[in-house]
């Protein structure tokens, strides 16, 4: 599932991704790794709330 990080104007990362058209989540923190790991831990509880969507892409890093 694609998802986007920026900073925000104070300095605190947001990560954000939607699991299906008007359901998405947000995460936070003090660096990216924070905010993708909180944004993480929304999506695991919305998809407990809502459940998974029909189709989930995954992005993998290459082998070196």
């Amino acid at each position: 599932m694609p998802y986007t990080v920026e900073r925000d104007e104070d300095g605190v990362w947001c990560a954000h991704a939607q699991l299906r058209p008007g359901v998405g989540a947000h995460g936070q923190g003090d660096t990216e790794a924070e905010a993708v790991a909180d944004l993480r831990e929304a999506l695991i509880g919305l998809i407990e709330s809502v459940g998974a969507p029909d189709e989930i892409a995954v992005t993998v890093p290459a082998a070196a």
